[in-house]
């Protein structure tokens, strides 16, 4: 961690200082010399790319969605539900699903919330070198920080690196959490602009003490809100002496060539590229001493190690034939290797539990991109046509704009793949989280329909269908294994939004609506889930400072929420303990000053009056009280 933070404070100053720019953007040249008058290039003029190529730019305002986001994710968590202590899992409010998956995913599906994937990653394309620092306090003893630069040596070559650092205590007993993500990318172009090239690098190590939530007697003293136990450091865990760390490393390579120079008035383009992904992760649980009483039987008694590694490489070569009567036409071909397991074999009463999956999938297929009477038309489709993995997946969307303001986008998503790879192998040192299983492909189909009009209100509704759904569960020893449904499950969600002002106050609000209509015994939700928010927003001291200030309300109906695994850092289906019906308050003093937005929250502000015996999961306390402070601060050289 020191080395990364020493080469993200020392580097980008020797580079700048070995690669002077001249910005012609904006209102005047950015000149070499440090003597003249620097002119500011336009905020819209630093670029951020998708790994898409969808293209925004920096935003340094301030509203109430940057305080939605304003989270260890940096994501507007509405549908996710927070453990106490920053650098924990989440717990989900509705139903997530991939619609693109061909591969089995990796284990400890509740450490990948803070995981950076493919898509979170972004390129960008600077007048000038640009800086963004992210601080925010934490519950106890420690920060989160986030701290970004970028800059374009040339017109045509960018990179940037940062680094996610979090430290945090947490107040109750054995809950530190320790998150370190260093992430580095390069985008650049030739001169003639016919080569092009975006590529990244990102370094994992995501740590969380396990406690296994409250004892059963701390559970009863908790919910009686006992006064003494207000300072929640005094409540017994059930464990102390337990720790899981998800490690992983990416290097990401998308590059192409086209055939000829790319201009504005080529009717046609084609152009033939490629995409090498390699991905390495590893996770690990350890434990000083067995919890033979909470998780069963273990081979050994003391320092406990469960380690599974992952190791997957894709090779994709792809050719792209561009119309403007024809639209956007790509044609695709992938190889994925993977090599998945243990360094043991494992031998039970009822048969041989293999060490590794390993082998070679291949894959071909499509995307289309076009505008059609007014519509825009996307579609992609994958489909696995040999190796040990079969899988697919078709999302096709239409989208209209009647105006600037109202638009519709309807759309269709199918997949079919394996579950993730702890539902197919798993090893670990307790006897009951042993298993091989032979699980069917998960067959996924979602219809979906979004509105957006500003002036009206924002809906996303969907209905998915699941076969063989795949799920952690209680087997009749209650212990934790893995399961597929052999019924139906069917899901309706509808999200609808609506934001406005009067005069100098805003309003804000989401209201999800959700039904499991087939499997309520597999999937549960709760029905609502609501959050609004209340404030007053100026300009004070001659404009010099713009404020939000105001009260957010959060509030999800009783529901029987998953509980949570250590062992697997996964979470599973329990029908003993209903959570939720509980709202929580929180106040917030926001601010703008330049280009630095201060934050400043109350959050759960109302347990001060009703007192907090709530929870997140089975076992895990709701966050009590909390004063929380941070900044996000963008310096534009």
């Amino acid at each position: 961690m020191k080395s990364y933070l020493l080469l993200l404070i020392f580097f980008p100053a020797w580079l700048v200082a070995q690669n002077p720019i001249r910005s012609t953007g904006g209102s005047g040249d950015q000149e070499q010399a440090g003597s003249d008058t620097l002119a500011k290039a336009p905020i819209d003029a630093y670029k951020i790319i998708s790994i898409d190529s969808d293209t925004t730019y920096v935003d340094t305002s301030l509203n109430i969605q940057k305080d939605y986001k304003f989270n260890y994710l940096r994501k507007d968590n509405f549908e996710l539900l927070n453990f106490p202590n920053t650098g924990q899992t989440y717990n989900s409010l509705s139903m997530r699903r991939e619609t693109d998956k061909l591969m089995p995913g990796f284990v400890a599906g509740a450490r990948h919330f803070g995981f950076m994937e493919v898509e979170d990653i972004y390129y960008y394309h600077v007048p000038t070198p640009l800086t963004e620092l992210y601080f925010k306090t934490v519950p106890e003893q420690g920060q989160q920080l986030d701290a970004f630069f970028t800059i374009n040596t040339s017109d045509r070559l960018n990179f940037s690196m940062a680094y996610n650092g979090v430290r945090a205590l947490g107040k109750y007993q054995h809950q530190l959490t320790s998150t370190g993500i260093f992430r580095t990318t390069l985008n650049y172009q030739t001169l003639n602009r016919k080569y092009q090239l975006k590529s990244h690098f990102v370094s994992h190590k995501l740590l969380n003490q396990e406690n296994g939530g409250l004892s059963s007697q701390a559970m009863e003293q908790y919910i009686n809100e006992e006064e003494e136990f207000e300072d929640r450091s005094l409540l017994e865990m059930n464990f102390e002496n337990a720790q899981s760390t998800l490690f992983g490393k990416r290097f990401y390579l998308d590059h192409l060539y086209h055939l000829a120079e790319p201009r504005p008035d080529n009717t046609s383009a084609l152009s033939f590229g490629h995409i090498f992904h390699f991905d390495y992760k590893k996770f690990q649980f350890e434990q000083t001493n067995a919890a033979n009483d909470i998780f069963g039987e273990s081979f050994d008694s003391a320092n406990l190690n469960d380690e599974v590694r992952l190791e997957e490489l894709t090779n994709e070569a792809y050719a792209r034939f561009t119309n403007e009567i024809l639209g956007d036409l790509k044609a695709k071909a992938s190889v994925t290797t993977y090599n998945y397991g243990y360094n043991t074999v494992y031998y039970t009463s009822v048969g041989r539990i293999d060490n590794r999956l390993k082998g070679t999938n291949y894959a071909a297929g499509g995307e289309y991109e076009n505008k059609l009477g007014g519509f825009s038309i996307k579609a992609d489709a994958m489909l696995s046509f040999g190796g040990d993995f079969n899988a697919n997946y078709l999302n096709a969307s239409a989208a209209y704009a009647f105006n600037e303001e109202n638009e519709i986008e309807f759309g269709f998503n199918q997949n079919s793949s394996l579950p993730d790879y702890n539902f197919l192998l798993y090893q670990s040192n307790y006897l009951n989280y042993n298993w091989q299983t032979s699980f069917e492909n998960v067959n996924t189909q979602q219809l979906y329909f979004k509105l957006n009009s500003k002036k009206l209100v924002d809906i996303d509704a969907e209905i998915t269908q699941v076969q063989n759904f795949a799920f952690f569960g209680l087997n009749e020893d209650g212990m934790v294994r893995p399961f597929q449904y052999d019924d139906q499950l069917r899901y309706f969600k509808l999200k609808a939004y609506r934001g406005f002002d009067l005069g100098l106050f805003g309003f804000d609000n989401t209201l999800m609506y959700q039904n499991v209509l087939d499997g309520t015994s597999v999937l549960k939700v709760p029905a609502f889930v609501t959050r609004n928010s209340a404030y007053y927003q100026d300009y004070w001291f001659q404009r010099a400072l713009y404020l939000q200030t105001g009260f957010t309300f959060k509030y999800f109906s009783e529901y029987e929420a998953n509980a949570y695994d250590p062992v697997l850092a996964e979470f599973y289906v329990q029908n003993e303990m209903q959570i939720g019906n509980y709202p929580v308050v929180d106040f917030f003093f926001n601010g703008k000053i330049d280009q630095t937005r201060i934050f400043f929250k109350l959050e759960n502000v109302n347990s001060l009056i009703t007192g907090n015996n709530n929870f997140v999961a089975p076992g895990y306390p709701y966050t009590d009280f909390l004063i929380r402070f941070g900044l996000v601060w963008n310096f534009f050289m």
